[in-house]
């Protein structure tokens, strides 16, 4: 009996102690934003704009109305506020949902934003949220506003959110120019010891207005689209400088995010003529101070294949493969000491050198910090190493055109 008793008194105080769905929601009740862009009214005002989803049109495609009319996969909100939260509580007398954030993986800045008053401003609304994801990527609309780019309509994904995130983990992926950035790496950035950092910039190609509508979507080669455009260099939080091409490439390769991308050498007296495809690479960076004045040493190590020919090489020869890695190693040092000269002529360090001396030399750090980006930066001492190797030629050794010209 006793232990009965002592059992039932457990599940009463079990009983008691459990919770009720308390915080359950609805999901007619929310309304999911996918996307949310961010600019600055000419009243100095907050202007958000939200890409939130409608689940129905997603979850069938693009459908037809009955009438010949089709509805969107999304629907666009914009609102204005004194800060970002009151905008986002504003927003609650146009929407008739409740705004919810934890499928938010995309925040675009806009230029004018990024480049006045800087990122960091922004930041401490989104740290705080406990429903907004750290991890959303956040991208700089180039020359665009936020707004143009969050409300385009993309083609084969649905949710333009999607097609932007999926655009640049292909683009870091497999061609290097362009680095998929969260907020939490551009908070790391900003309170690091270089307080310089680099994002991805988006722009939109084409009519905004155009960009906007179904008409768009239903042409093969669409008027307006999306596509990634450069990287973005801020410095304390505000847009300084964009890097496009060589120079772009040459910063992911510093910074040792390059995973894949191709490379072109003159030969035979033909200009670009040998494409060699990158399949893995490692750049290490050190640091030493002598006499005051800081050193910086850069190794780069790549491998990879040989793409295309568009001159007949006989690649079976040895000191042909030998003449190939020298000239690879010449034109990935030349990228390298490019994005190297820009930085320091901006004086940028996006590349993490002071960084790197920071964590080897903190002694020598501490008496050159308050000067390094006016002195040291600008005119710091940096040896490149780079040893390319490559590995495999493809499914062919011979030349095709060396069979064609031997016709």
């Amino acid at each position: 009996m006793r232990r009965k008793g002592a059992f039932l008194l457990l599940m009463i105080t079990v009983t008691v102690l459990l919770t009720s769905c308390w915080s359950k929601r609805e999901l007619t009740d929310l309304a999911i934003v996918s996307a949310m862009g961010v600019d600055k009214t000419k009243d100095g005002r907050y202007n958000l704009t939200f890409q939130i989803i409608n689940p129905g049109n997603v979850a069938g495609g693009i459908q037809d109305g009955g009438g010949g009319m089709q509805n969107p996969p999304i629907t666009i909100y914009s609102v204005s506020g004194t800060n970002i939260v009151e905008a986002s509580k504003r927003a609650s007398n146009r929407i008739s949902r409740r705004l919810y954030y934890a499928h938010t993986n995309l925040v675009v800045v806009g230029e004018s934003l990024a480049r006045e008053e800087g990122v960091e401003v922004l930041m401490d609304a989104f740290d705080r949220d406990s429903e907004f994801r750290k991890t959303s990527t956040l991208v700089i609309a180039n020359h665009s506003t936020a707004a143009d780019l969050v409300k385009t309509l993309t083609p084969i994904d649905k949710i333009p959110a999607n097609k932007v995130l999926k655009t640049l983990e292909f683009t870091e992926r497999l061609w290097g120019e362009n680095v998929k950035v969260s907020l939490q790496d551009v908070m790391k950035g900003l309170q690091s010891s270089k307080e310089e950092t680099v994002v991805s910039g988006f722009r939109l190609v084409g009519n905004p207005k155009r960009a906007q509508t179904l008409e768009n979507l239903q042409e093969s080669a669409p008027e307006a689209t999306l596509q990634a455009s450069g990287i973005a260099v801020l410095k304390q939080g505000k847009l300084v400088d964009w890097l496009y091409g060589k120079t772009a490439r040459g910063t992911v390769w510093l910074l040792d995010k390059i995973q894949k991308t191709s490379i072109n050498i003159d030969w035979g007296g033909r200009k670009e003529a040998i494409v060699y495809e990158t399949i893995r690479q490692k750049t290490d960076v050190s640091a030493e101070v002598k006499n005051g004045h800081p050193h910086i040493s850069i190794h780069a190590r790549v491998e990879g294949d040989i793409g295309e020919m568009e001159v007949p090489v006989d690649i079976t020869n040895p000191k042909v493969f030998t003449k190939m890695e020298q000239s690879l190693r010449k034109e990935i040092k030349n990228e390298l000491e490019k994005a190297i000269e820009h930085a320091q002529k901006n004086k940028t360090d996006i590349l993490g050198f002071g960084e790197v001396i920071h964590r080897s030399r903190p002694n020598e750090w501490k008496k050159i910090k308050s000067e390094w980006s006016d002195v040291y930066f600008p005119k710091l001492d940096v040896d490149i190493t780079v040893e390319a190797y490559i590995r495999r030629e493809g499914l062919r050794n011979k030349s095709f055109l060396s069979g064609v010209k031997e016709k």
